[in-house]
């Protein structure tokens, strides 16, 4: 009996640290599923972009192709357990190296994704900014060009197609990966307001300008020249042109009229291209800006340089400098000197 009882007592203690084993094993095994790192991430970081209208099975696809988990297995068993599964928020999240998968589906299902910085400046014209704005953000550069063209919003923003893109400030934004175009012209909208502080309306006011005349002209400088020590003179010249109704003759919104942005040189029958933007023809403003003028620019219109020159030509020495003058005739001196240099380069 003692025998008896012993073999059973022997049994039911491997029974026991078999049950204890099997346990341990259980809990380790659900344990590493949880909480073990599951990422694998060659780099400090990679985007994870989960595009709008993504289902789980869209996200597990992406996870997979860019060989980001150990262990799919795991990671859908939690993603179920934590009722990720059916909360998918697309958007662009950053996978760190050695992730658990309790930390990658709580970020994943947090909908905390990073914010993408967009940068534009020398943007010509809309279809362009669009195109930069597709490089970066999940919509097309397509769908934000036609978001762009739409007379309805421009008009319920108070401009024109033809200034609609003197409400973009060139500068560097974040923006998250899946803003709609709508959100988009927004936020632009809200900078542009908060751009015209009081104090440039005032300045653009004393000089007889809207803000957006202020852009036009704003662009016209950007375009002819790049030295910042420079733009504040070449808009005091402008200025003193408006004043007096005197012809800007500006080559830039020649080239921009004739839509030829190769031109090195402009001749006369650039000049006596019929355009509304050709200011050789038209006196006062174009249209609209030539350009996306930077804030440089356009606060050396607002904080002009006073002065009496109201011609200037590029330097002979292609400095990218440009020689100012007062009078016609010290003006044709200056120009004579640049044509011959301009003959000498066989830029024609």
């Amino acid at each position: 009996m003692k025998k008896k009882t012993k073999k059973i007592l022997t049994i039911l203690l491997v029974i026991f640290v078999l049950a204890i084993i099997a346990g341990g094993y259980t809990a380790y095994h659900f344990y590493s599923y949880i909480y073990a790192p599951n990422t694998i991430v060659k780099s400090s970081q990679v985007y994870l972009k989960i595009p709008t209208g993504s289902g789980f099975n869209d996200v597990l696809n992406l996870l997979n192709s860019q060989h980001l988990l150990k262990n799919s297995k795991s990671f859908v068993w939690v993603a179920e357990k934590k009722g990720y599964t059916e909360k998918i928020k697309p958007g662009c999240y950053i996978i760190k190296p050695e992730m658990s998968n309790n930390e990658l589906v709580n970020l994943l299902r947090s909908g905390k994704q990073t914010a993408m910085k967009v940068t534009f400046n020398n943007i010509r014209n809309l279809p362009q900014l669009a195109g930069k704005i597709g490089e970066v953000l999940e919509s097309d550069s397509a769908s934000i060009a036609a978001y762009l063209t739409n007379s309805a919003l421009i008009d319920s923003l108070g401009f024109s197609s033809k200034t609609f893109i003197a409400m973009f400030i060139p500068n560097t934004y974040e923006f998250y990966w899946n803003t709609s175009p709508e959100k988009f012209v927004s936020r632009m909208h809200d900078e542009y307001r908060s751009f015209w502080t009081a104090d440039r309306k005032r300045k653009a006011e004393a000089i007889g300008l809207t803000p957006v005349e202020v852009s036009t002209l704003a662009s016209i400088v950007e375009m002819e020249t790049q030295k910042l020590d420079e733009k504040a003179r070449i808009a005091g010249v402008y200025l003193n042109r408006l004043e007096i109704g005197m012809l800007l003759q500006a080559d830039p919104t020649v080239i921009y009229a004739v839509g030829d942005f190769s031109i090195r040189r402009v001749l006369r029958k650039h000049t006596e291209f019929d355009s509304p933007y050709n200011t050789y023809k038209y006196i006062g403003l174009p249209p609209g800006p030539i350009c996306m003028p930077s804030v440089s620019s356009i606060d050396a219109v607002l904080n002009y340089e006073m002065h009496d020159y109201l011609y200037f030509c590029a330097k002979e020495d292609f400095s990218g400098y440009h020689n100012f003058a007062k009078s016609l005739s010290q003006h044709n001196a200056n120009a004579r000197r640049f044509q011959r240099a301009l003959n000498d380069r066989n830029i024609y």
